[in-house]
């Protein structure tokens, strides 16, 4: 059937009301997950087909406002400002109504077409809590439909009311405060209408006196790049004057006529048919949340993640290994070498094929059992408990509870780690996170760590290792905290119920997550083997490890031999143990390196350049530059460190 015509739709809303459930529910597999240009905050996009409608749905970051405090609070805003999407649908939590209205209310005042999602009523009827949608509908001046995103409930109706409020171009009504603040706004937005055409043109005349009243700084720099100062002056003047009035800054008065517009709104909208019961989830809670119970639960759920992530991990390794090594890679070099000269045989087989080989063996395997799990942590509420109990240790490093996330990730694998650090708010905090989860001991470190000092020297010296490893993390996020400009923000977010994931929720999270890292970190690892081969057939490998003997042994007392397998570590680290029991003709590892040497090349191999799926994500995220310049400090500070361990080492036995 032909399609009338493209709808742009995008999901607004808090963290944790379902936004992303209705989403999946609205567009299938059929999503794309990706960046906003030029910024680091994860952009989801689907498409669907409806009543001959081909609508592209747009799900906007999670956020409790849109004040300009967090990149993704600018995001948002700027994208229905600016793009102007044919409709916003805002999915509000009915169990929480009243502080999920305080951004219906910020939404509103953009005016565009909305449409509410009264999302997770079955939550809310469990507690008993009813909401009247006409009511809450009248009083909005918007459509609203209840729905539960978890089974598919209200679709059908949210996407009629979607198609509806576009075909008629119904844009919302302005919302009105207190007369005061509305004489506030009303002079302004008359400055602004006739001093600011350009910008009135792209955003709301009255959205932006409603942000030059807050003294809103994303939105005051526009305007100074419009030459509006005079308006500035004046915005200043009057909220200088409501200051002096209230006792309390612009913006504080600003969120009060909200909150309190919020409170009537849903006072005359809710009905409360039962009192409240203490659930499991509030049992739960009272354990997982506790401030001393809470840790040893905590521990117990990251050992079980790491464990389950590091035996799945294994087990999917060694029937890929198999398959790459035993299979694939023969019968490719068999198979092309009838036809194509040796070199190129092997840069094929060697490079192209084999690199595929180490993407699929070492990082999905890993990967997808910790989609897999965070999506379960994800979809039952628990990852903001564990957030909120790691927060005081967080703030040493100058980042929050937020943090320990990715770096939880980053012990199966630091792709999804960097990936991960997209939950922090700025693009301080995010780079910072970022830079920390590179140095966390990932599992191809502790093939090394364990497979060399574990078999050799004892698991104690194992773990003196990763204390070591850890200890490094803190000190040097405290310098990198010290050292990058701006202040750390504090901890907000949602604390959810506890809820039972949805299977097909959990994996559809997980293909996306997936397919997105595949299409992107692939062609770099690729390409790194064929360089890497490139260098191997041309023997151009052995003149790097003569150059970088010198440092090799000299500096870091290592056998020359070990320049190799350093360099090649770049590309997968527990190709370290290999090449190096290659290059030696022996497995046998205490034959060739001391006990120093072993402590020596397991520190540097654990801390320099990260592997090539690690810079790409740090690439992606943060851009290429900052991945070098994380790429470069690595290594540099892997080389001292194994130099200074080495000298003191030496000197202590």
């Amino acid at each position: 059937m032909q399609a009338k015509r493209q709808l742009t739709v995008c999901l607004a809303g808090n963290a944790n009301v379902g936004k992303s459930a209705i989403f999946n529910q609205l567009t299938g597999l059929n999503q794309t997950i990706g960046n906003w240009p030029g910024k680091t905050v994860e952009r989801a996009e689907g498409t669907l087909h409806f009543k001959g409608y081909t609508i592209r749905v747009i799900d906007l970051p999670g956020t409790y406002s849109m004040s300009a405090y967090s990149m993704e609070e600018v995001v948002s805003r700027d994208y229905i400002a600016v793009e102007r999407p044919d409709v916003v649908v805002n999915v509000v939590d009915a169990s929480a109504l009243e502080r999920n209205l305080y951004l219906t209310i910020q939404l509103l005042e953009l005016n565009p077409p909305l449409v509410i999602a009264l999302n997770q009523v079955d939550f809310a009827a469990k507690k008993g809590i009813t909401v009247d949608t006409n009511k809450l509908s009248e009083m909005l001046g918007v459509p609203v439909v209840a729905t539960v995103a978890t089974t598919g409930i209200g679709m059908q109706e949210l996407l009629s009311k979607v198609v509806e409020v576009a075909e008629k171009a119904t844009r919302s009504t302005d919302i009105k405060y207190g007369q005061e603040i509305e004489a506030s706004i009303e002079k302004l937005e008359a400055s602004v209408k006739t001093g600011l055409s350009r910008l009135s043109s792209r955003y709301p005349p009255r959205w932006i006196a409603t942000k030059l009243l807050e003294r809103d700084e994303d939105v005051c720099k526009k305007i100074e790049l419009d030459k509006g100062d005079a308006i500035i002056f004046q915005a200043t003047e009057i909220a200088d004057q409501i200051e002096q009035i209230h006792g309390e800054p612009s913006s504080v008065v600003m969120a009060s006529e909200r909150y309190s517009l919020a409170s009537r709104i849903a006072r005359t909208s809710v009905r409360i048919i039962s009192p409240p019961r203490v659930d499991m989830s509030q049992r739960l809670d009272a354990v997982t949340a506790h401030k001393i119970f809470g840790y040893p639960v905590l521990a117990g759920v990251v050992a079980s993640v790491f464990s389950i992530v590091f035996v799945a991990g294994n087990a999917m390794i060694g029937v890929l290994e198999g398959l790459f090594d035993l299979v694939l890679v023969p019968a490719t070099r068999t198979l092309l070498s009838r036809a194509l000269p040796p070199v190129v045989v092997q840069l094929i087989s060697g490079g192209v094929v084999w690199g595929i080989g180490a993407a699929v063996t070492i990082v999905l395997p890993y990967i997808i059992p910790f989609y897999i799990l965070l999506g379960i942590l994800e979809d039952s509420g628990y990852l903001p408990r564990a957030a909120f109990l790691m927060d005081n240790v967080m703030h040493r490093i100058g980042l929050h509870g937020k943090a320990f996330i990715p770096l939880l990730l980053g012990f199966g694998c630091n792709v999804p780690a960097c990936v991960g650090c997209r939950i922090m708010e700025t693009d301080r905090e995010r780079f910072l996170a970022g830079f920390v989860v590179t140095l966390i001991p990932c599992a191809a470190r502790t093939v090394i760590i364990l497979g060399l000092v574990g078999r050799y020297l004892g698991m104690a010296a194992a773990l003196a290792l990763y204390v070591f490893d850890l200890s490094l993390v803190f000190l040097l996020g405290r310098v990198a905290f010290k050292i990058l400009p701006g202040e750390p923000v504090g901890l907000i977010m949602e604390m959810p119920p506890y809820r039972m994931p949805a299977v097909k929720s959990v994996l559809k999270k997980t293909w996306a997550r997936t397919k997105d890292f595949v299409y992107v970190a692939f062609p770099f690892i690729v390409g790194g083997s064929v360089v890497l081969q490139f260098l191997s057939v041309t023997g151009l490998i052995s003149t790097v490890a003569d150059f970088m003997s010198p440092l090799t042994t000299s500096w870091l007392g290592l056998p020359s031999i070990a320049g190799i397998p350093l360099v090649f570590g770049v590309l997968r680290k527990e190709l370290t143990l290999v090449l190096l029991a290659d290059s030696a003709g022996t497995f046998d590892f205490s034959s060739i390196l001391t006990p120093v040497q072993m402590i020596v090349f397991a520190i540097v191999t654990m801390i320099y350049i990260p592997c090539v799926a690690t810079i790409a994500a740090l690439a992606r995220e943060f851009g290429a530059k900052r991945a070098a310049a994380v790429a470069v400090l690595d290594s540099v500070l892997a080389i001292l460190v194994g130099g200074l361990a080495y000298h003191i080492l030496l000197f202590a036995v």
